[in-house]
């Protein structure tokens, strides 16, 4: 039997219960009768596991039924973990860098060693491909651990000297102080340890919200920091939702600094609530990310990495391509090889290792992304394949999931709302183009600015290009390909600030500087 800490447990819950707040994942109040087995989280505070008041129900997304209960918090634990984190500040920011950096070493290797009870969490959670979770998801937050515990150990200070007037000038950095992160649903465990592990090799302690949608993981990860050595109050996590324990967090007056991806309203809302406190904010969000394809391009790599890029993770990630401009002359022949390679993609349940698509995350946004396809084809555009085209088969038990097949639009203006919005699920539209200058002109007509990808097999052009786009990051005959220790995020948008090693260590401290006379 195994005695890891990180088994599943369940609660009965019996006979008439109250009715549970508003379920996100299907907009509904979910009351629930009779005798049923459900996984039960609670909040981590202070090195503990708190039980709730009350809580949300969560859906598997592949069946559409309750199988998790998630704690329904407020202000009333955003207090307790603030003084928790205000307590366990002196103590962890005083540890030099090399003993915060064995502990976030300790960390990854527990998260290394239950990599696979992880994944298989994060994929019921999310409704993601099992592969994709254990082959991207986990190891990428095993890597951010080990990546921040050893560039924690290399940030060098400035220095300069005035021999005119005898003085000396150097900077020293310093931890913020309680730093608010906020993860959102697509990349649970992924995008809560790129927050987590540099605010606290950095010294600081911080209070997380992870996604009332997709909580498991974080929730388990939590079991594993006594072990790691992390002290109690370093790392609080508080589950709710964003108007109720989200406000909370962001603000109260002793969390100067909040760490946030997720959507623009949600951005807008936490810079309102920020704006009285002068809080320090990194605000990572969405994208309408084109990809370009002039006739030079290797079609043998690009259709496949294109369809990828376009569908990974069931289009729910910030960085997947939506507009996919194709020079005129090779249009028709991309057009049918990826419409072809498209229908090759399998959606099938997240368990299921031969799959490369698994469900959405909620029937509300399940219903959202198809609203988008009916748009295009009341405007008149041509869907080639996917929704409304081609027939999803499924086992019985899946008919009530969240599931959709990758969809390719045609015909379609640039003005059409497919074209202009995030719709964040599995649709890309894809259009010709005749000049380079033409293309650069509407791949940044969109309000946002994330990412883009350029295939082409002349060096001279995609430097050009790529020095052109509006984007924080450009990907040239290739696709998520990421180095840590360059800076990551968007323009316009799509957010502001950046994350990466330097730029993560700089917001997550504050830097002084020190004039001696001698």
């Amino acid at each position: 039997m195994r005695t890891s800490g990180l088994e599943v447990r369940t609660r009965q819950t019996q006979g008439r219960e109250t009715p549970s707040p508003v379920g996100r994942k299907t907009g509904v109040v979910s009351t629930m009768a009779g005798t049923k087995a459900l996984l039960t989280l609670e909040n981590f505070i202070n090195g503990k596991f708190v039980p709730c008041s009350s809580y949300i129900d969560s859906y598997d997304p592949s069946t559409g039924e309750v199988y998790c209960r998630v704690p329904d918090s407020g202000n009333e634990e955003i207090e307790a973990a603030v003084e928790a984190a205000r307590a366990a500040f002196p103590g962890w920011s005083a540890r030099s860098p090399q003993e915060r950096s064995q502990v976030l070493h300790r960390l990854a290797d527990l998260l290394e060693k239950f990599l696979e009870d992880l994944a298989q969490a994060e994929s019921r959670d999310q409704g993601k491909t099992i592969t994709l979770a254990r082959t991207m998801d986990i190891p990428r937050s095993v890597q951010n651990f080990r990546f921040f515990a050893s560039s924690i150990l290399h940030h060098t200070s400035e220095c300069t000297h005035m021999d005119h007037v005898g003085c000396l000038h150097y900077t020293l950095r310093a931890p913020v102080g309680i730093a608010g992160l906020i993860s959102p649903w697509n990349l649970p465990l992924y995008l809560l340890t790129w927050k987590v592990a540099p605010a606290i090799a950095a010294g600081n302690t911080v209070i997380a919200k992870p996604s009332e949608l997709t909580s498991v993981t974080a929730w388990m990860m939590c079991k594993l920091l006594e072990t790691a050595g992390v002290p109690p109050g370093v790392v609080n996590i508080v589950f709710g939702t964003g108007p109720k324990v989200g406000e909370a967090l962001v603000s109260h007056p002793e969390v100067p600094l909040i760490s946030f991806t997720g959507s623009q309203p949600t951005a807008e809302r936490i810079a309102q609530l920020s704006a009285p406190h002068c809080k320090k904010l990194s605000l990572e969000l969405g994208g309408k990310n084109p990809a370009i394809i002039f006739e030079d391009a290797n079609l043998e790599e690009c259709i496949p990495t294109t369809v990828r890029s376009s569908f990974a993770n069931q289009g729910e990630i910030c960085l997947c391509t939506s507009r996919i401009f194709v020079q005129k002359s090779i249009y028709g022949e991309f057009l049918k090889k990826f419409v072809a390679a498209t229908r090759m993609w399998k959606v099938g349940i997240p368990s299921d290792p031969s799959a490369s698509m698994g469900a959405l995350i909620s029937k509300a946004h399940l219903e959202k992304v198809r609203s988008y396809v009916k748009k295009a084809r009341a405007e008149g555009a041509r869907i080639l394949c996917g929704e409304g085209v081609d027939t999803l088969s499924l086992p019985p038990k899946n008919q009530a999931g969240y599931f959709m097949l990758p969809t390719v639009i045609t015909d379609i203006k640039d003005e059409s709302c497919c074209m202009k919005e995030e719709i964040f699920g599995p649709v890309t539209c894809v259009v010709p183009f005749d000049s380079e200058e033409e293309v650069i002109q509407r791949a940044n007509s969109v309000k946002y600015g994330l990412a883009a990808t350029v295939w082409s097999s002349n060096v001279g052009r995609v430097h050009r290009v790529a020095k052109k786009l509006q984007s924080g990051l450009v990907w040239t005959n290739c696709w998520l390909i990421r180095e840590l220790n360059l800076p990551f995020g968007g323009m316009k948008s799509s957010g502001i600030g950046r994350e990466g090693a330097k730029d993560s260590y700089e917001f997550f401290t504050e830097v002084k500087t020190i004039t001696i006379k001698h």
